[in-house]
């Protein structure tokens, strides 16, 4: 029997699961990919990866590779589900949390109220002892009064025990002590320390992002165990891999330790497929667009390079600061709209869609599970570019008569027609998603013209020609696997850790700087290897944190991996003025100062290489289904070809208007553009100009 290896992933989104399977023939290299979707299970969420298992018919015991993506944490933290915390800091700075930061959006509203912590005052708690920002002790740790804050926080009920004492970051020792001492008092309680998950200065982000990671370990392990036992049930032996919001999978003792990291694991896998489809297929420069059932994502990918960063908040909108997450983060902007996003007219008669969505239950109206608000799938569906006899690729009849009601009520209000309330719909979506879009690339000084815009989840073919089309790109593409694209991201991707110090340097410190390079790869290196990694499976990529002297922001600035001297320094130099002038448009003649170290540390552990497929040379016409009428919102309506996507083949060619329809989302081709198919199976759409 030919020796194969299989590879499966998950992605729990927050309304379907979504599951990848990949087998790889040895011998011949020939693969087999299937795909499958099932409702998500709040709150028992990994029921409902158990259940897409069971739907794609997956042999468990079978399988070498199983990598998993999840909403948990951040749903933990929007619904306020969390465990209840005590923390425990330095003294003089237990109200760090309530201070935050003079960073609110609302600027001029003297009503404004901050964001509420996490941890009421009376469970926020001292101890003295102090260490400065260089990492010397002043004043010695006072472990005295532990023993009668512990006491306090057992009487009180708490669960999670958060440690963030001053400076930690440059020094642990502190922190070290009080973490040891909590677990040794205190076994059965969780215990986290900051400098467990972040090594970088600023006291609010790091004592807040400490003070989340406690807030949600417990449900997190809960879930992972659950998980790890529902799989090993059923007979998997393998190693579990948990996507991180950086773009890179961990194992899942890891994960246990901090799960924070966790808190976007799903759109960064997405984020990290679409860099990896673009070096496959050529295109480095990649604007990537995620558009899921509650919400629409999307992220800048250059030189095959997802930017990662620590300056990542949760609940941050016009009216709330909300919360910071010190943790490596891709780089994203995120809409409340999807496929399910509600549309709904305000007390001024002005059309809104989203943020709030249906969700999977009761979701659409089409879904005919009691929904009576129009959402964006459903104006689609009204509009001819959803097949109302494949709706939901046939699994699912719909509602026309439901979908009808919902647009009635809002034409009504309006004094418009279904169909003219339609297009708004679609156009609103559109216009926001755009906005998105431009704010991962001409804010951040690039042009979208210069870039490739790749599109996927279950709505991201919907609309991605009329963005396209509106922002100028190259062109178009879509994936193959598109409603599932996060999911096989996830089988894209690398054990990743990143490492950010910080540490002050000058640009003449060269000594300083061999230093902090070579103690971190080390560091890093001793990690990998307790996890069995081999030193010469590991990459590293060091960039250096740096910005002009005096100045608040700083850019990163990549460099060699080796020792630090002169003409080192001289190069670095040169390219931070470069990239600080793309990011905010000017340079100074002025000294420059490094603030720390981001150090990416990857090694593959069975990483999936794609490999082409084969092509019958059968003619285009053969995929043909038939034709409608479809109304493109903003083209007027044009009789479209509608084409079966599972019968596409690599080489075949077509031009628009047309639709393609697959099991799990519908290509929308707008008129005059071209349409071809890769050695891959992905949809390249080349944008009429």
């Amino acid at each position: 029997m030919a020796e194969k290896i299989t590879r499966v992933s998950t992605d729990v989104g927050g309304t379907f699961t979504d599951l990848v399977y990949f087998e790889t023939d040895v011998e011949t290299g020939a693969q087999t990919v299937r795909t499958a979707k099932s409702d998500t299970t709040p709150p028992d969420f990994e029921q409902g990866v158990l259940n897409v298992l069971e739907k794609a018919e997956i042999d468990l015991p079978s399988v070498d590779f199983f990598a998993h993506g999840t909403t948990v944490v951040i749903n933990a933290l929007t619904e306020r589900k969390g465990a209840k915390v005590g923390l425990i800091t330095t003294k003089g700075f237990r109200d760090v949390l309530e201070i935050g930061r003079g960073n609110r959006p609302d600027f001029f509203n003297l009503m404004y109220k901050k964001p509420v912590p996490f941890v009421e005052r009376y469970l926020r708690r001292e101890l003295p002892g102090r260490i400065n920002y260089k990492g010397e002790e002043t004043a010695p740790l006072d472990l005295s009064g532990l023993d009668a804050i512990l006491d306090d926080f057992r009487a009180d009920g708490v669960e999670a025990v958060a440690i963030c004492l001053l400076h930690a970051y440059a020094n642990p020792a502190h922190e070290e002590a009080v973490l040891q001492a909590v677990k040794a008092r205190w076994p059965e309680a969780t215990a986290v320390a900051s400098h467990q998950i972040t090594r970088e200065w600023r006291e609010y982000e790091r004592t807040n992002t400490t003070v989340l990671s406690a807030y949600v370990q417990p449900k997190a392990e809960r879930y992972l165990e659950k998980l790890e036992t529902g799989l090993n049930g059923r007979g998997y032996r393998g190693n579990l891999f948990i996507m991180q919001s950086n773009c890179g999978i961990d194992t899942v003792d890891a994960i246990k330790a901090v799960p924070i990291t966790m808190v976007e694991s799903g759109p960064a896998s997405g984020f990290w497929g679409a860099a990896e489809l673009g070096r496959i297929i050529g295109e480095p420069d990649v604007l990537a667009l995620d558009i899921g059932g509650t919400t629409a994502k999307c992220a800048l990918i250059v030189d095959g390079q997802a930017t990662i960063k620590t300056d990542y908040w949760i609940e941050r909108d016009r009216k709330s600061a909300g919360y910071p997450i010190m943790v490596p983060v891709v780089d994203l902007v995120e809409i409340g709209n999807g496929g399910g996003s509600i549309a709904w007219v305000d007390e001024f008669d002005k059309l809104h869609v989203g943020p709030q969505s249906a969700g999977a239950a009761p979701g659409p109206a089409a879904y005919g599970r009691g929904g009576d608000n129009a959402t964006t799938t459903d104006a689609n569906l009204w509009l001819g570019r959803i097949n109302k006899d494949y709706f939901c690729g046939g699994t699912v009849e719909a509602d026309m008569t439901a979908l009808e009601g919902s647009l009635r009520r809002l034409a009504d209000k309006l004094g418009q027609a279904s169909e003219d309330v339609a297009r708004g719909i679609v156009r609103i979506a559109n216009s926001n998603m755009v906005n998105a879009l431009k704010l991962v690339s001409v804010n951040r000084g690039y042009d979208p013209r210069d870039f490739t815009l790749v599109v996927f989840g279950g709505g991201g073919p919907m609309h991605g020609v009329a963005l396209g089309q509106e922002l100028g790109v190259k062109k178009v593409v879509v994936p193959r696997g598109a409603p599932v694209f996060s999911a096989w991201g996830m089988l894209m991707s690398d054990l990743r850790r990143d490492y950010f110090v910080t540490k002050l340097v000058g640009q003449s410190d060269h000594a300083a700087l061999s230093t902090l390079l070579s103690e971190t790869m080390k560091l890093a290196r001793d990690e990998f290897a307790g996890e069995g990694v081999s030193d010469e499976r590991i990459s590293m990529q060091p960039l250096l944190r740096v910005r002009y002297q005096n100045q608040e922001f700083a850019v990163e600035v990549p460099v060699g991996a080796g020792t630090f001297g002169p003409a080192e320094m001289a190069k670095m130099i040169d390219d931070f003025h470069v990239i600080y002038e793309r990011e905010y448009s000017y340079r100074l003649a002025a000294e420059v100062e490094i603030i720390g170290l981001h150090l990416i540390a990857a090694a593959e552990i069975g990483k999936l290489e794609i490999v082409p497929l084969p092509a019958s040379g059968a003619a285009v016409e053969t995929a043909v289904k038939g034709r409608r009428a479809v109304d493109y919102a903003t083209e007027g309506v044009h009789e479209a070809t509608i084409y079966d996507g599972e019968k596409l083949e690599p080489g075949m060619c077509f031009e628009g208007p047309a639709i393609i329809e697959d099991p799990g989302t519908t290509i929308v081709v707008h008129p005059q553009n071209r349409v071809s198919i890769d050695t891959y199976g992905n949809t390249h759409i080349e944008i009429r100009r």
